[in-house]
């Protein structure tokens, strides 16, 4: 490859978006954003976020919902290759953290292949971020030391199939540590079925929190045992973290003193 065709590549920054507040941007996120030539944004970048892309930059939506996605994966690493070998400089804004379930490490690694520049800018994960804000810490002393994030909802990349089937249920329920399932609601039937046949109690503590770090943010808790009734009976939506363990126990008390300084508004319970 010669100096000038060297020059001529741009850059790719994965940036995480954190869970929605603006205000949970790095200023390492903000100045790519900033900086930026061309942006690809996901379907769980904010409205607010959204306003501070430039007027002058080409935007263009690469989100994906269940059953709708508007670039398959394959499509999104090329379109991102093909942007920066015009010698554009490129932000690939993802929600949350773009190496927690945001597909980041696969983009990379195309890109890398291409020869193409990359950096990985962290985020705010979903879990960090609407635990958080809903009042729920991930750890707490005397309840729990640790925290597992699932996914509980993935496909074979290869045949399509669920591929779910590959979750150790009973060692997520024997592990003691928070769960929070990412991409869960068209799955709580399993995960109650499937923790409580591990081993957990169904008075187990449970959350949903929809729409975390937002101005729509709403927190539902319950029961694992009536999981599948808390979703339904609050018309939950997407998108949404379930949380099971112990700690949800504290959001009642933790939101109270949260929500003086967050403004963030709905708390419900079974």
């Amino acid at each position: 490859m010669s100096q000038s065709t060297v020059e001529a590549i741009g850059r790719v920054a994965i940036v995480g978006a954190g869970p929605g507040d603006v205000d949970l941007l790095t200023l390492k996120a903000v100045k790519c954003i900033q900086a930026a030539d061309v942006i690809f944004y996901d379907a769980l970048v904010s409205e607010d976020i959204k306003a501070l892309f430039p007027t002058d930059v080409l935007c263009i939506y690469v989100g994906k919902r269940k059953g709708r996605h508007a670039i398959p994966q394959e499509g999104i690493n090329q379109a991102l290759v093909d942007q920066a070998q015009l010698g554009l400089n490129v932000c690939r804004l993802k929600g949350g953290d773009p190496f927690i379930f945001g597909r980041g490490g696969e983009e990379a690694l195309a890109l890398r292949d291409a020869g193409v520049p990359v950096e990985v800018v962290p985020g705010v994960s979903a879990a960090n971020g609407c635990s958080a804000y809903a009042g729920i810490p991930l750890t707490h002393r005397g309840i729990t030391q640790g925290c597992t994030f699932v996914t509980a909802h993935s496909r074979n990349s290869e045949t399509g199939a669920e591929a779910d089937s590959s979750i150790n249920w009973p060692a997520l329920a024997a592990s003691g540590n928070t769960l929070v399932f990412y991409m869960g609601l068209s799955r709580t039937e399993r995960i109650s079925a499937e923790l409580q046949r591990g081993g957990l109690a169904g008075d187990t503590p449970v959350a949903i929190v929809e729409r975390g770090g937002t101005a729509q943010q709403r927190v539902m808790t319950g029961e694992l045992g009536s999981l599948t009734q808390l979703a339904q009976d609050n018309r939950a939506q997407a998108p949404a973290l379930i949380i099971v363990g112990q700690v949800v126990r504290l959001h009642h008390e933790l939101s109270q003193v949260l929500q003086s300084a967050q403004s963030l508004p709905q708390q419900m319970s079974a």
